[in-house]
């Protein structure tokens, strides 16, 4: 790992991935970051070692440029970083939204990018970055890009055409657990628990079926039913599941996050 790697705009997702690279592996000195503000800049430095710089200086010393600001600013940086990022520098961007093109045609020709989105279980190391490749990106680049989120969690490439499908069901899915969580402790608290104690009985079986999930090789239908007895207590449950349309419902929940995603896409056309 002897590439020099800046982290651009490094909020909590960009402090993640900084932080997963150092327990990998990376040497700080390798590593450079860019904050909005210098506080923030000096707090990133004094917990991790790394070197704090400016947009323009970071374009100029790092080989691979990650870049973790919002795709509404994503333009004004570009604009920023343009002069001073050569068409060998590696770009990774990590915006919803934003397609390749988009940098590729605000960059030197030939500059390589790769789209990536990644999801906020990366402040715990289990997230899943979905990567795709620009039209300059080589295997080369691929690969390099997953050692570096590799150390936060699970990588999947897929085609960039995929990619807005891939943000509805991961980079958001986050987001609909908790609301089920949120949900089936309102139903425990109705049912007379204490809301700490539905709390931890929810969160255990959540991770208890998620381990299932990733360990067992079953599929989700054959797990369902070993829990699911006849005329019992889960099968009733389920029918009302089905009866209120919750499966519709999520089916539709994540059609419209898909076509935000898009809508975010044409904005940067």
């Amino acid at each position: 790992m002897t590439q020099k790697v800046a982290v651009l705009g490094t909020g909590k997702i960009g402090e993640a991935l900084l932080s997963g690279m150092i327990r990998g592996g990376w040497d700080p000195a390798d590593l450079l970051v860019t904050a909005r503000r210098p506080e923030r800049a000096a707090e990133l430095h004094a917990r991790y070692g790394v070197e704090a710089v400016s947009n323009a200086d970071a374009a100029k010393a790092a080989d691979t440029l990650i870049l973790t600001v919002k795709p509404q600013d994503m333009t004004a940086l570009l604009d920023e970083l343009g002069p001073h990022v050569p068409a060998e520098r590696l770009v990774i961007s990590g915006a919803a939204g934003v397609p390749t093109t988009f940098f590729e045609e605000r960059l030197a020709p030939g500059t390589p990018v790769v789209r990536v989105m990644t999801n906020t279980p990366a402040l715990v190391d289990e997230a899943m970055s979905v990567i795709s490749a620009g039209s300059h990106a080589t295997e080369e680049h691929l690969a390099h890009t997953e050692e570096i989120f590799g150390g936060v969690g699970k990588t999947l490439r897929v085609p960039e055409s995929q990619q807005d499908a891939a943000t509805a069901l991961s980079g958001s899915g986050p987001a609909y657990f908790y609301f089920l969580v949120e949900a089936m402790t309102d139903a425990g608290i109705l049912l007379g628990l204490p809301r700490d104690k539905a709390h931890d009985l929810i969160v255990q079986a959540a991770i208890g079926a998620a381990v299932m999930l990733r360990d067992s090789g079953e599929h989700p239908v054959k797990l369902r039913e070993a829990v699911t007895s006849p005329a019992g207590t889960t099968i009733s449950a389920i029918r009302e599941l089905e009866r209120h349309g919750v499966r519709a419902a999520l089916i539709a929940a994540l059609e419209a996050a898909r076509d935000r995603s898009q809508e975010l896409a044409s904005g940067h056309a």
